[in-house]
């Protein structure tokens, strides 16, 4: 089945580009367009699309927000989000993924990331701009206030996915690494969100750095 895509930008120039870059993939559809934040919310809810592009600064209702709508915690049946922006700014690429988004882009970033994007979004992985991810990991590296402790103890097989997960592996990589399944590793990565109470895999490496499992 084709992966099912909603375009959200408050410039029509950009939600035609995107829909010609997604649309001309055999593997994608794009099924909705919204204008600001508040509709992309509203659509989202009602045509339930595998991944949503979100700009961040939108009419009514910006990106981050409609983010926080959409995945954030207690968000029913969450779509993947993926922020794809012009603006290259700290507080902006921190809110996105502890926000909830699944991958954070910029729009200079060129078609073929964008749809690696989406499908890494749609297969429940992540993918963030490569300048972006540089610094982002020199923010983690830094001295940080220790984050919130688990809300129940992870388990020493669950403190090695999430190792793994940090230092980037894919699931395929890490059942390969521990010699368990591929179904086993996303039945650890589902116990290991809960626990921590993440969305998805950036936040869940976030806090192995700040936790000071990964050196």
């Amino acid at each position: 089945m084709a992966i099912r895509v909603l375009i959200a930008d408050d410039q029509e120039m950009v939600r035609t580009g995107f829909r010609m870059i997604v649309d001309s993939q055999p593997d994608m559809e794009v099924v909705g367009e919204a204008a600001d934040g508040a509709e992309a919310v509203a659509l989202a809810r009602r045509l339930r699309p595998d991944v949503c592009l979100l700009d961040i600064r939108m009419p009514r209702m910006d990106g981050l927000e409609a983010t926080r709508e959409l995945a954030g915690p207690g968000a029913p049946d969450p779509p993947r989000i993926v922020i794809v922006t012009t603006f290259d700014m700290d507080e902006y690429v921190y809110g996105a993924l502890r926000g909830g988004a699944a991958g954070f882009l910029l729009k200079d970033s060129g078609p073929a990331l964008l749809v690696e994007a989406v499908r890494a979004a749609a297969s429940g992985g992540s993918l963030v701009s490569p300048s972006i991810t540089v610094r982002l990991l020199e923010h983690l590296s830094r001295p940080v206030a220790r984050p919130a402790a688990p809300r129940e103890p992870l388990t020493d097989r669950e403190l090695d996915v999430v190792k793994l997960v940090a230092r980037g592996r894919t699931n395929e990589e890490i059942a390969g690494e521990l010699f368990v399944s591929l179904s086993t590793v996303k039945t650890h990565l589902g116990s290991v969100n809960r626990k921590l109470g993440t969305r998805n895999r950036v936040a869940t490496a976030a806090w192995a750095w700040e936790s000071g499992l990964v050196p």
